[in-house]
């Protein structure tokens, strides 16, 4: 209506009284009709200030006349409002907008953003707040989730509804985190430090616009456009491209709230999107010994075709990308931090290792497992290309790219392959045997047949599988010299992970001494393990099968493991990758896996659980329970899904019979391409 009126009602500039239309200029016609769109604008980010600020917002005095004119140098009309990329709102006002380096940032653009924000940051807190009838307590692990039925009665979707064929999951987690609220905000609002703390979780982020600093020095009001590539440790889950507003408020003292949600609505140009990220973050609240207590809300909704049959239940029950994860990962790392900036050293420490070597080993160990996540996803962070080999197992993801100028590789062609099994052994059970150096000769050709021996050792929480180590194998001959291998392992609540890598005895020495690990050259390999997901594999069980001496029925676990060599075929860079290069790392892999089952007595247990599928079918089929009529009564299940354990058996012994007619040897070949 401003515009309207100011086109009905045009006024002179000179004596303010009514102007003639015939005597105005277009420019100046232009002029009134932008600045009446501009004060529309101002009066609606003033509004939306406002309920940021929780306070009413006045705009900036006005000219007394609806338009004030200036003659710049060339004879040309101009506003005295010159065009900034702040708004010029006071000192208690919105914050500093910046403008992106891209593009112009428009008012319009501001004011949507900060809309979006707001809208999200209301949802976040009373999602964190709210019980039931929002968030109900699963049976089946006793965690939360959501109502998707309450959640469309009591919100309204703030980035539009869910694009057909997408799945949604949310969770939540409580929990507290050795470290205070400021201290955390601030993390969360550095994207390399966010990429620091959980970088087996980020594969690569960055900060696009920074919209709004923050208000009297701090982070509150602190608003930013961010990417960020998601990833879980598995060639058969895809990496998550999303692109969001992060927003940052304090609301009370000792109190902030950090959320994030996607813009692909309202962003101009969007390419096609496999995953929106919903209103999701954290509540924070200090306490009073300086831990904090953190609420920590994922919702999203992503496309599930594009992950595979396996992982599927992890991701749609929240564990594979959910809030357990985000939470546990802190725990884990801020217990670290608090470990290193202790001038104790723990108990279990090589005390013959300085406090800078400690560091130097530490970083080390950071970049070994950073290399060894990027390699597993396919992650942007190096250029991998994806090889389409016919003699390479279809779960097996063979990618190869060129080290060259890289201090921290060696020189040449690196292979990398990866694969992810399901295994029915129990996640702690196959962590503590994959960590232990003792046990090592069962899997790995690197430990030359011996029990390897731990040379240092440096702790990384309070739980023994959080540490680095120095591992030292005997040599096999006295020709032969013996090898370090550095390892890094981490346990928390959400999975664990064991990372090694073959090192340089003399590069060690010096690293140990605490001089500089970015030239310590290493490849590294590895294992990642997450829970099977509620329900995803296995028959109804009564308790024998598992190990559960409950009287209850229950689903018969299990482990994601997932396994990865990065190899060095060849030390040309611009040498030819050979079909021999990709059948050696693809037989390794195998390898190592049926190494891993065998010792772990995967077969016998996979037959046992084959024969409970085939009972169950059969009993199904008469309309008898597994367990008697009682135990179907109580819900003890139908045995529906009990045909799936059988089939992986059945699975592995056509894989067994491809090994053989492959004729695979676990010895030299394999050494050899690893440089040993």
């Amino acid at each position: 209506m401003s515009i309207r009126d100011a086109m009905r009602n045009p006024i002179c500039t000179n004596c303010g009284g009514p102007a003639i239309i015939g005597d105005m200029s277009f420019e100046e016609q232009h002029l009134r009709i932008e600045n009446a769109r501009l004060k529309d604008e101002l009066d609606r980010v003033c509004a939306l200030a406002g309920k940021f600020l929780g306070r009413p917002i006045t705009g900036p005095p006005l000219p007394n006349s609806s338009l004030e004119l200036g003659v710049g140098t060339n004879g040309t009309f101009g506003t005295t409002m010159a065009t900034t990329t702040t708004l010029p709102l006071g000192h208690d006002a919105l914050p500093t907008m910046v403008v992106p380096s891209n593009r112009p940032a428009t008012t319009l653009d501001r004011s949507m953003f900060l809309e979006l924000a707001l809208a999200a940051m209301d949802e976040l807190v009373k999602m964190a707040q709210t019980d039931e009838p929002l968030w109900i307590k699963n049976i089946e692990g006793g965690r939360e989730m959501l109502n998707h039925d309450e959640y469309l009665r009591t919100f309204t979707p703030c980035i539009g509804l869910k694009p057909n064929g997408f799945v949604t999951e949310a969770s939540r987690e409580t929990g507290v985190v050795i470290i205070n609220s400021l201290a955390l905000v601030e993390t969360l609002m550095d994207s390399n430090r966010w990429a620091e703390m959980f970088h087996c979780m980020i594969a690569r982020t960055s900060t696009t616009d920074v919209i709004s600093n923050g208000m009297g020095g701090t982070r509150n009001g602190a608003l930013q456009l961010m990417n960020a590539e998601l990833q879980i440790l598995s060639p058969l889950v895809p990496v998550r491209e999303v692109s969001f507003l992060r927003f940052c408020k304090q609301h009370a003292e000792g109190v902030w709230a950090v959320v994030d949600v996607s813009i692909d609505t309202i962003k101009e140009n969007t390419t096609f999107v496999t995953c929106r990220r919903l209103p999701s973050g954290c509540v924070v609240q200090d306490m009073p010994n300086g831990y904090s207590k953190v609420i920590w809300v994922e919702h999203a909704e992503y496309d599930e075709s594009q992950v595979h049959q396996l992982y599927r239940p992890l991701l749609s029950s929240g564990v594979g990308f959910g809030a357990q994860r985000w939470v546990a990962t802190l725990q884990r790392q801020c217990e670290c931090l608090a470990i290193l900036m202790s001038s104790t050293v723990p108990t279990r420490d090589h005390t013959a290792i300085t406090a800078s070597g400690r560091r130097s080993m530490l970083k080390l160990a950071q970049r070994m497992t950073d290399n060894f996540c990027a390699g597993v996803c396919a992650s942007t962070v190096h250029k991998w290309n994806k090889l389409n080999a016919g003699n390479v197992d279809e779960d097996v993801r063979v990618m190869t790219r060129k080290s060259i100028d890289d201090p921290g590789e060696p020189p040449g062609i690196v292979l990398s392959a990866a694969t992810s099994v399901w295994l029915p052994v129990s996640p702690q059970r196959l962590f503590d045997f994959l960590r232990d150096e003792r046990l090592r000769s069962e899997w790995d050709i690197l430990s030359n047949g011996g029990p390897m021996q731990e040379m240092a050792h440096i702790a990384k929480g309070q739980d023994h599988g959080n540490c680095v180590s120095l591992l030292r194998a005997s040599a096999m001959n006295a020709n032969q010299s013996s090898m370090l291998i550095l390892q890094e392992t981490c346990i928390d609540a959400a999975g664990s992970l064991v990372v090694y890598a073959p090192v340089d005895i003399p590069a060690m020495h010096v690293v140990m001494n605490g001089g500089d690990s970015a030239y310590v050259a290493l490849l590294p390999s590895g294992f990642a393990i997450v829970p099977d997901g509620p329900g995803s594999h296995g028959p109804i069980s009564n308790g024998h099968v598992n190990g559960n001496t409950g009287g209850g029925s229950s689903r018969v676990g299990g482990s994601l493991l997932t396994v990865a060599f990065q190899i060095l075929v060849n030390s040309l860079p611009t040498a030819k990758l050979t079909v021999e290069s990709v059948e050696t790392v693809n037989n390794l892999i195998s390898c190592t896996v049926q190494k891993i089952k065998a010792a772990l007595q995967c077969e016998m247990r996979l037959s046992k659980l084959g024969r409970v599928g085939v009972l169950s079918q059969e009993r199904t089929a008469r309309g008898e329970s597994l367990y008697g009529d009682d135990q179907r009564d109580k819900g003890g299940g139908s045995g529906i899904d009990s045909g799936r354990p059988f089939e992986l058996a059945r699975r592995d012994q056509k894989r067994k019979s491809k090994l053989k007619q492959r004729r695979i040897w676990c010895t030299n070949p394999i050494s050899l391409s690893l440089g040993i």
